[in-house]
């Protein structure tokens, strides 16, 4: 599981260890955070990779192969965020939140399948975290929801080319603040979100189970769980 040292990406790999999955947790540059993850996961390996790196994302799925055997399962969680007027987007800051959000995405798709494939018997789940942001517009975030918009129809893209042994799918998170919920932008998206609350990662770790335990009949889809906010 990719970014699975903070935030979203911990409640989900921490809800995977309980529910009796091996976890092999990625981390980026948190360290002491991915470690905590990992005794929490009852010794779970943890593996470094600079997901800007295609070379690193190649190693790091070689070496969770050489490290963990078989994979069955690959939740692709690692993501940036940032806020701009969209006037003021430069090419560097463009790059900065593609190059994770969707070019990893991809590479982290393209090596988890490989590696899938590689084993006959096992019939592989890529689930992978998008945004409300890829579903909606949002006018400061313009250059980040093109980036979660590209992940789910990339998803519906590989849900066909990597059938009928590896199922991808996509689960859109709504609002998940993390020590933000009294500020007033939440609490104006807390009024407009019909479940009148926001999520957490444990709502989010549920699509993610869902996806990973499902028939290999579910493919292709896209689960907003967001509080019903998508609708409105």
């Amino acid at each position: 599981m990719t970014g699975a040292a903070k935030r979203v990406g911990r409640g989900i790999a921490l809800r995977l260890h309980r529910e009796g999955f091996q976890v092999a947790i990625h981390y980026g540059g948190s360290e002491s955070d991915a470690r905590e993850v990992s005794e929490l996961c009852g010794g779970a390996p943890i593996f470094r990779a600079n997901l800007e790196s295609v070379a690193e994302i190649e190693a790091l799925f070689a070496k969770v192969k050489a490290e963990c055997g078989r994979l069955d399962g690959l939740v692709n969680n690692a993501a940036r965020f940032t806020r701009f007027d969209p006037l003021d987007v430069t090419e560097q800051d463009w790059d900065f939140i593609h190059s994770v959000n969707l070019r990893a995405v991809f590479f982290c798709c393209q090596q988890g399948a490989k590696r899938m494939l590689e084993t006959p018997d096992v019939e592989g789940r890529i689930v992978n975290i998008s945004s409300l942001g890829g579903i909606r517009p949002w006018a400061d975030h313009a250059h980040y929801c093109a980036s979660k918009a590209g992940v789910i129809h990339m998803t519906k893209a590989l849900a066909k080319a990597f059938a009928p042994r590896i199922t991808v799918n996509s689960v859109a998170p709504g609002v998940i603040p993390f020590g933000e919920e009294d500020t007033p932008e939440v609490q104006r998206w807390i009024e407009n979100t019909p479940a009148k609350r926001v999520g957490t990662a444990d709502d989010i770790a549920d699509g993610v189970l869902y996806f990973l335990r499902a028939s290999s009949y579910v493919t292709g889809q896209i689960l907003a769980v967001d509080g019903g906010l998508s609708q409105t």
